[in-house]
């Protein structure tokens, strides 16, 4: 179930979350599985997963998005702007983005290729991992089958919310995209360069 899990962390279509509940399912039913094992190996799973996502931005997203990013319109000036926005809200980002799908895969990935500390990367994800594991992992034990009842109108809820904070965040940096790239600029002085493997960070 690790596996599947950090499969699915790495941006892979996998169902990582879906293992997590069937094994905290089967676990409650007959509890020939520990369910703490269970909790544990999905956190693992997550943890691992996040972190090889976060290597692979590190190392190869800067390089694509200065070779690549001017055909879908991002600049070198709103590539800042994204390190210095996630050096602002990228904790939570990667914390919260463990509850969404799309975010889930995504997360590390961003947080990689936009240059995120390794130590807060590693905290918010962990705490992410841990938190997200033991609610899914935890719901699924105790409330058993009942718990695709109860997932399926709080997945849309979510699902629901995460378009509008989307759409929101996306409207307030049209909006202020001007001033908050200036202060990426005050902030993070000096010239990108693509991240290379065996680069010094």
């Amino acid at each position: 179930m690790a596996l599947a899990v950090g499969i699915e962390s790495l941006g892979i279509p996998f169902p990582g979350e879906t293992t997590l509940l069937a094994a905290a399912l089967y676990a409650g039913a007959t509890h020939k599985l520990s369910i703490w094992g269970v909790i544990a190996a999905a956190s693992t799973g997550a943890i691992v997963g996040d972190s090889a996502g976060f290597w692979l931005g590190r190392e190869f997203g800067l390089w694509l998005l200065l070779r690549f990013g001017r055909y879908v319109r991002i600049t070198e000036r709103r590539i800042r702007l994204g390190q210095y926005l996630f050096r602002q809200h990228g904790g939570k980002v990667v914390f919260f983005g463990r509850f969404f799908a799309l975010l889930r895969a995504l997360a590390a990935f961003l947080a990689g290729a936009n240059r995120m500390s390794w130590p807060r990367f590693l905290m918010f994800n962990a705490a992410g991992g841990v938190v997200w594991s033991s609610l899914y992992g935890g719901g699924a034990y105790l409330f058993g089958s009942r718990i695709e009842v109860l997932l399926g109108p709080v997945g849309l809820a979510l699902g629901g919310l995460a378009l509008v904070v989307a759409v929101a965040v996306i409207l307030f940096l049209r909006r202020h995209e001007e001033r908050l790239g200036d202060e990426a600029e005050r902030a993070m002085p000096g010239p990108l360069f693509p991240i290379r493997r065996g680069q010094q960070h």
